[in-house]
């Protein structure tokens, strides 16, 4: 197997591990709308009360997440420890407005991103690609619609992001990346210390249908900083993936990841400050004109996002594509 195809195989699964956010269209998105993709374990201790986002209109959050993967891909070849290379997102959020029906909208914009990785880490062949990729990204996003939970309403690209350069179902999953850690969903009863409750996922994560579990703890609360340990897992089942242009064809045959982390989140913010590390494990046909070649990956990574609030009049509005 080329070294630019395996690359592309542990990209496939990079996407897999750090982007769990992405509903599987548009209309599945609008979870505040079917059944409650939120159920409470545990209340935790007295006294109670709700959690609920409460979002000034003008709000805007500015937001770093870096995501950093080592992988050990084991082919008929040998086995191959490698870096993948990391990605820095410069993103903002905001700023907010209120709808109707009282939930928050506000538009998701790349301010910039770049990839991470040490000088001499990648092959030269592949670093200008790497870089062209990243900034393809740049300046472009889209918009979304939650609740006072956090449960998605609605959302959509804006014009910049449907450029026949962009591609757009990684898009979808970036302006979604901050599901799990960022927008965290909030449980309808009301609940204190040491409360637990799970979030039910379905994603299409770089093309494949994954299926997503989190499970927040309530560490502390005070006032509208709220301190939780989430503990995430991923499964899929066996489906394939086709790369047409490349002629190259990926058939999953087994997904599995464990993630757990910390979050600190403001209920007054478009986001929050999140750390997660985890593993992964996938097994992979690639098929390609060559012939068919198996691939055994097993991964850890980081993710970690750090946000800014700032005052309405710091930052430019963003300008949204739909009323």
């Amino acid at each position: 197997m080329s070294k630019q195809t395996l690359a592309r195989t542990l990209v496939v699964l990079s996407a897999l591990l750090v982007l769990g956010g992405c509903k599987k269209d548009a209309d599945d998105a609008k979870d505040a709308k079917g059944a409650d993709p939120v159920s409470l374990i545990e209340q935790g201790a007295e006294p109670r009360e709700e959690l609920r986002y409460e979002i000034a209109e003008g709000t805007t959050t500015s937001s770093n997440m870096d995501f950093r993967i080592v992988s050990l891909a084991t082919t008929a070849e040998g086995a191959e420890l490698s870096v993948v290379p990391g990605v820095r997102l410069r993103m903002v959020s905001g700023p907010a407005m209120k709808t109707k029906k009282g939930d928050t909208r506000y538009d998701v914009r790349i301010i910039s991103s770049e990839p991470l990785y040490a000088e001499g880490e990648m092959p030269e062949e592949l670093e200008l690609d790497l870089r062209q990729g990243a900034a393809v990204l740049n300046n472009v996003g889209g918009w979304a619609e939650v609740d006072d939970r956090g449960r998605a309403v609605a959302m959509d690209l804006n014009d910049a992001a449907k450029r026949a350069d962009i591609p757009v179902r990684m898009l979808v999953m970036l302006i979604n990346a901050r599901t799990t850690l960022a927008r965290v969903l909030l449980p309808a009863e009301k609940v204190g210390v040491g409360a637990q409750w799970q979030a039910r996922k379905a994603l299409t994560l770089f093309g494949f249908d994954v299926q997503q579990t989190d499970n927040y703890t309530l560490v502390s609360r005070v006032g509208n900083e709220v301190k939780l340990r989430v503990d995430s897992v991923q499964n899929a089942v066996p489906q394939k993936l086709s790369f047409t242009d490349e002629g190259v064809d990926i058939e999953l045959e087994s997904f599995s990841m464990r993630a757990s982390g910390e979050i600190v989140t403001n209920l007054n913010a478009l986001g929050a400050n999140a750390h997660a590390t985890g593993e992964s494990t996938g097994q992979l046909v690639v098929k390609t004109v060559q012939g068919a070649e198996r691939v055994e990956i097993d991964r850890a990574f980081e993710v970690m996002i750090t946000n800014t609030v700032a005052e309405p009049e710091q930052v430019a509005p963003l300008h949204t594509e739909s009323n």
